[in-house]
């Protein structure tokens, strides 16, 4: 064996591992963001768990943060969850060239880019959005090996994108991410499902083959429906030294044979 495959193979062997206890364990929840006009354009809003041992303060504290979510966010969510067509897809029909192919979900904010309102000296992105009727300029960074991630799952895989961030801020910035049109389809907010204060990617919803169906996100709330077929990832801000997305890629190497998602997840996830 060449030298070059000995390091290959043993940089599979470590990633495998690493990911095995990823998906044993949950991932970090995202950090909490600003009370601030801004809240309802990023990801989503979700209620925090409020134990019994909670005091007074923490109860208000906690009614003040759902009071957070803009009434006409509120309503549109409502909108779409009583007048959705019973039956219909978010997706549209496989392609022939993704035939055959397993289709992953992957999400946007802490999963493959971090964005931010304050200015960021090294962003990757600036991409203007109104808000309100001003223009705001939101710098994103991007996380380390997210291009040669990203290639290589347009290579294995029907890639969608699903991200509970409002298309007039993810739509721009996925263009000037995904150059090269790895994602087929791309999933905002309203295809969501507001379920307990949270907007949940619900699985069923898009035309395909739940055993042949995965999802990355950083947040455990957006694939509560749907837990044994995610792939957890570590939430991102800023580490420049992160290589999760480089261990990941092994990974999704190995379930791109899989014909049933669930055992092959299930073997991943076995001690």
């Amino acid at each position: 064996m060449e030298h070059g495959s000995i390091i290959t193979q043993a940089r599979r062997e470590d990633a495998l591992v690493l990911t095995k206890q990823a998906l044993v364990s949950k991932s970090s929840p995202k950090k909490p963001r600003g009370r601030n006009i801004f809240k309802a354009l990023f990801c989503c809003f979700r209620a925090q768990h409020v134990g019994q041992s909670s005091s007074c303060t923490e109860l208000a504290a906690y009614k003040e943060e759902a009071n957070t979510i803009a009434k006409s966010d509120l309503l549109q969510c409502l909108q779409y969850q009583f007048y959705q067509i019973p039956g219909t897809c978010l997706l549209p029909e496989v392609t022939e060239e993704d035939q055959g192919r397993i289709c992953v979900v992957i999400d946007l904010d802490e999963t493959l880019v971090h964005s931010s309102f304050k200015p960021i000296n090294n962003a990757d992105f600036i991409v203007p959005v109104e808000i309100e009727g001003t223009t705001h300029q939101v710098y994103v960074l991007k996380r380390p090996y997210v291009d040669e991630f990203l290639r290589r799952m347009g290579e294995l895989f029907e890639c969608v994108l699903f991200t509970a961030s409002l298309a007039k801020y993810a739509d721009p910035v996925t263009d000037l991410l995904d150059r090269c049109g790895v994602f087929r389809a791309r999933l905002f907010r309203e295809s969501c499902v507001f379920h307990q204060g949270c907007y949940v990617k619900d699985l069923s919803r898009l035309g395909r083959d739940l055993r042949k169906t995965l999802i990355l996100d950083n947040s455990p709330a957006s694939y509560i429906f749907h837990p044994e077929n995610a792939v957890p990832v570590q939430s991102w801000f800023d580490d420049m030294a992160d290589t999760e997305l480089l261990n990941l890629i092994p990974i999704f190497e190995e379930l791109s044979g899989a014909e049933d998602v669930y055992t092959s997840l299930g073997q991943l996830r076995a001690p």
